[in-house]
């Protein structure tokens, strides 16, 4: 039996706990909305007669039963006597301690539907972000059933086995916050331009940043106090800068030096789509004393899934760009070893700008 019922309750894929007899002996109640019938109706029955499975499953289950090892299968039709199927992929493991108990996992699948729909009404995915950001939603279901199963596992396991379960575990949480970087990317709010002070936001960033990531690094401000106020998003505008000066504390695994510099410079102008022309005169550089910039990724590191470090996932830049890009400004960078200068360039607020 399951011994962690509050585990088991609250696994966000559906679960069945079964016998050597192939009876559903418990469900957990992502099971039960799943197939729309109850733990009443569940357990005690034969689970081929409860849960509808378009695929001969019967004797591949029976050897892993009898061999007390895991099975997996993609890509079934799964459903009840009172709900309509959904493609799946079903994940059955033994459970440790219990001979001859295996426990089922259901993760449903919709992607192939999402595909066609987005086909079907013109919007099918243009680049690689879209179409990873709608692997992202679908992965991260299969990866919870992972996360739980190895949980599950680990129950009964000796200590030297649960390190194994434990890597499992932290691996998938691992994967899950690099797919919710990928949501996150394709799902950013519009800004909400107001006018405000770009100092406040720095110093929030030099503060969040001096106390976790950069606690090894010296910030130095070197800040123009006559600018006048900027036109932005004040949050997404301190997720900017909190990504520029993670990645620079990342580039200075020993101490080194960020310096936030703010200045005014009236020649930057941008290109609007429209062909109109747009004065981006603020400025702000974040700047490290790092190794630099790969040469081969240097002038791509806005691109999504570039990344100069090992293990990065290449979208905290790509983010920022689309973020300033957002709020109609604009970031470069120049990097040579020993200096890496990101320059964000950021129009006035409307009221300034007219008078200027």
């Amino acid at each position: 039996m399951i011994e962690d019922t509050s585990l088991w309750a609250s696994l966000p894929v559906p679960a069945l706990l079964l016998d050597q007899d192939d009876l559903i002996v418990e469900s957990n109640p992502a099971a039960e909305s799943f197939l729309n019938l109850s733990a009443k109706s569940l357990v005690g029955k034969s689970l081929w007669e409860k849960v509808l499975i378009d695929a001969p499953l019967e004797a591949a289950f029976g050897r892993a039963r009898d061999g007390r090892t895991p099975l997996f299968v993609n890509d079934v039709d799964v459903g009840s006597g009172e709900r309509p199927p959904m493609q799946c992929n079903i994940q059955i493991a033994p459970h440790q301690g219990n001979d001859g108990l295996m426990i089922m996992m259901i993760s449903p699948r919709e992607i192939a539907s999402r595909m066609t729909k987005s086909h079907n009404t013109g919007k099918a995915a243009k680049s690689a972000i879209g179409m990873a950001e709608m692997l992202a939603h679908e992965i991260k279901n299969p990866l919870a059933g992972i996360t739980g199963a190895a949980q599950l596992l680990a129950m009964g396991l000796s200590v030297e086995d649960q390190e194994l379960t434990d890597l499992i575990v932290e691996e998938s949480r691992r994967i899950v916050k690099l797919l919710e970087q990928v949501e996150q990317f394709g799902n950013l709010r519009p800004p909400q331009l107001k006018s405000i002070n770009i100092h406040d936001v720095l110093d929030r960033a030099k503060k969040s940043a001096a106390v976790g990531f950069g606690a090894h690094m010296l910030f130095v401000e070197d800040y123009d106090p006559s600018l006048p106020h900027v036109s932005g998003d004040a949050d997404q505008l301190l997720q900017v800068f909190l990504n520029l000066l993670k990645n620079a504390a990342e580039a200075s695994p020993v101490a080194g030096t960020v310096r936030l510099h703010s200045f005014y410079d009236p020649s930057l102008r941008v290109r609007r789509p429209d062909g109109t022309q747009a004065r981006l005169p603020l400025q702000v550089e974040i700047i490290d004393d790092g190794p630099g910039l790969p040469a081969e990724i240097a002038g791509d590191v806005f691109e999504p899934f570039i990344s100069g470090r090992e293990n990065g996932t290449g979208l905290g830049l790509a983010l920022v760009s689309k973020l300033i890009g957002g709020a109609g400004g604009w970031i470069s960078v120049d990097s040579v070893p020993g200096r890496t200068v990101f320059r964000v360039s950021l129009p006035l607020a409307p009221q300034i700008a007219g008078e200027s």
